[in-house]
């Protein structure tokens, strides 16, 4: 892959809108995780007001430099400020509690503002030891020469993460025969569904404890169902009017219909095909045309925890705090197929090594060491938070197996379709959703709305 200076790098910085995912840039990916409050609280106390006035209520920073930092520890930069966060919070504690010769230090950083403040903190050279990366974000950041390779370190190790990873993930982590990063999950879009609402409208579980959905009638089906027992103020479906989320029910409809990559593998032509793009676009319309999403949800998450809705398409992430939501009677399932082919949208976290001069190899050695054990050992805690762990090891074990919910949509690894593989998927993505943003909002049609979208592709080619 051909790099460009660093120093570009402040020039293409990526926009929040573009971001993710797990994972969506606004409420839906708000709730991919959480972070490590006593590392900036502790940060906090050194620093005095000034750095106070730098932390958020929620515990993130807008000035993760100005954070003081254990020189002893490796610095962590998190984008977790959501639901997940506790349990990554957990998972560096273990790591922390279990001696290692460098402990880990968690900054936790405001979501949106992520991307552009790790790109440019290590453009000027004050980047930290350990970032996160989805795999989405990731073709960006190794052009852009913000991550550096770990196979060395990975021999030094002894490490072989293809005896670890699947080849999809793997694959995904890879350029140039190189290694960029270690996988941690891969978060998909499901379905969740209120079994009270369900009992209600008289729509039973198959066996497996799942809607029986197998086409785009038996969804409409299951919908009028809840639909005439719905009170007023609530809704059908929980999903956000704009944005991310339909976004991704247009994504997983595109390629269940037998949609071509939106681009070639090099990223040199877009190859999306226009009228199945259409077709997908109107069916996701027909979701509001038909009265089953409410108009004004902006966190469709907290209107499903409020048990107002009786199905609620989200984010694998969404899991561990539904659980923890009280009087909540709840069930999850992988994105049903509705239509020719299985397929949902996905994402992947992934854990990097941002570039930095003055690190010394020891440290980067023992950094990556933090993120294989992070993935691996700390796996099973991280699938609390209701991604789907990287690990194979993880996801075989029988803890991992005996977790509630998680196994009922494991299988959406098999079907899920991650973002193409080129640097500028995100400014694609953004544009993407911006075209079909105008037509939930009724301000075009199905044919305009993948017009301006197949232009956004065509535009941002690499």
């Amino acid at each position: 892959m051909k790099r460009k200076a660093i120093a570009s790098i402040l020039a293409l910085t990526l926009t929040a809108a573009a971001v993710l995912s797990g994972c969506g840039s606004e409420n839906s990916e708000k709730s991919e995780g959480g972070g490590v409050k006593s590392s900036q609280e502790e940060g906090t106390e050194e620093q005095g007001e000034e750095a106070s006035a730098d932390v958020n209520d929620d515990g993130t920073v807008n000035n993760p430099e100005a954070v003081a930092v254990d020189k002893n520890k490796l610095v962590f930069w998190s984008l977790f400020s959501g639901g997940d966060g506790e349990f990554m919070d957990k998972m560096i504690s273990e790591y922390n509690e279990g001696g290692p010769e460098k402990q880990v230090q968690s900054i936790m950083l405001v979501w949106a503002d992520y991307y552009t403040k790790l790109q440019t903190a290590v453009a000027a050279g004050k980047g930290p030891d350990i970032g996160v990366s989805h795999a989405s974000s990731l073709p960006e950041l190794v052009e852009q020469g913000v991550v550096a390779p770990l196979d060395d370190y990975l021999d030094e190790l002894g490490v072989d993460l293809s005896t670890m990873y699947s080849e999809t993930s793997l694959e995904s982590v890879t350029f140039d025969g190189s290694i960029y990063a270690v996988p941690l999950d891969t978060h998909a879009e499901i379905m969740y569904f209120n079994k009270d609402i369900l009992d209600q409208a008289g729509v039973a579980l198959n066996d497996k404890g799942q809607l029986a959905i197998a086409s785009e009638d038996d969804f409409y089906a299951v919908c009028d169902k809840i639909k005439a027992v719905i009170p007023e103020g609530g809704s059908v479906i929980s999903l956000t009017n704009n944005g991310d989320d339909p976004y991704r029910v247009w994504w997983a409809t595109y390629f269940q219909m037998g949609g071509t990559p939106l681009v070639n593998e090099d990223g040199s032509e877009v190859t999306m095909d226009k009228d199945i793009a259409v077709k997908a676009a109107e069916f996701v319309k027909s979701l509001y045309d038909k009265g089953y999403v409410a108009e004004g949800i902006d966190d469709h998450q907290q209107f499903f925890q409020s048990g107002k809705a009786g199905i609620y398409i989200g984010g694998t992430w969404g899991t561990g705090a539904l659980e923890k939501t009280e009087n909540l009677n709840f069930g999850a399932m992988p994105y049903p197929q509705m239509f020719d082919k299985n397929a949902c949208w996905a994402d992947s976290h992934t854990l990097i090594l941002p570039t930095k001069k003055d690190r010394s190899e020891e440290d980067s050695k023992a950094a990556v060491e933090f993120m294989v054990s992070a993935s691996e050992k700390g796996g099973l805690t991280w699938a609390g938070s209701g991604q789907i762990p990287a690990s194979n090891a993880v996801r075989e074990s029988q803890e991992y197996l005996d977790m509630p919910y998680r196994s009922s949509y494991m299988e959406a690894l098999e079907t899920a379709v991650l973002p193409s593989k080129v640097s500028t998927f995100n400014a694609m993505k953004s544009g993407m959703i911006d075209s079909l943003n105008t037509l939930w909002s009724g301000d075009t049609d199905a044919e305009e709305a993948v017009g301006m979208l197949y232009d956004e592709l065509d535009t941002n080619l690499p």
